[in-house]
């Protein structure tokens, strides 16, 4: 029976979603993904949550006047899932104070570099620019600060390449690696957040 449900958000192609899908839409599994919400009308990622037969939701956030009320919206439609674990995969937006005060200690995000290097975007052209011999990713629970807050896992790979669209596609593998790694030991139990800290069991 499934019991720890999972809402994940998402801009784009959705590849770390499907890694989720494949992971935990066994039924065996006690991770129920319960929605999928997007604020791309053409995000692939929605195609991926209807073929698997999970509930998706598209969010324009042109319409809304500023963050705080498209991440209201946002909050309304996540309460009718009650998520016990809100995971970025890809989703292309700065949160607001509201959202990450309301579900602090329950949100989390991957991000392509092996941070506290590299907030932001364009991390594997970076990497390569600055001849760095490691990159990686990095899961975390969201705080308020860019690409911060505690971190879950890591995972590096070496540079092998100057090709920046082969290096993404190297990172991607180790993403849907960990990704499904780190939600599932939270799922457990073994991780948590706890004041401001991850613990781990």
């Amino acid at each position: 029976m499934k019991t720890f449900k999972v809402a994940v958000l998402i801009s784009g192609n959705g590849s770390n979603l499907q890694a989720l899908i494949d992971n935990f839409m066994k039924e065996e599994s006690i991770i129920d993904i319960n929605c999928v919400i997007s604020n791309k009308q053409n995000a692939f990622g929605l195609e991926r949550a209807e073929k698997a037969s999970i509930d998706n939701h598209f969010i324009d956030h042109t319409k809304f006047d500023n963050r705080e009320d498209f991440d209201q919206r946002l909050i309304k439609i996540l309460e009718g899932y009650s998520p016990d674990l809100i995971v970025l995969a890809g989703f292309m937006r700065i949160l607001s104070k509201v959202f990450v005060d309301k579900y602090i200690g329950r949100l989390i995000n991957i991000h392509p570099s092996l941070l506290p290097k590299y907030p932001g975007l364009e991390t594997h052209k970076k990497v390569i620019e600055n001849e760095d011999s490691y990159h990686g990713v990095t899961v975390h629970y969201v705080d308020k600060t860019l690409d911060g807050g505690p971190i879950c896992a890591q995972s590096e790979i070496e540079v092998t390449t100057k090709d920046v669209n082969k290096l993404e596609e190297q990172i991607h593998k180790i993403e849907h690696e960990i990704y499904p790694l780190v939600i599932k030991q939270i799922a457990d139990g073994k991780m948590a957040f706890k004041e401001g800290k991850v613990i781990k069991k």
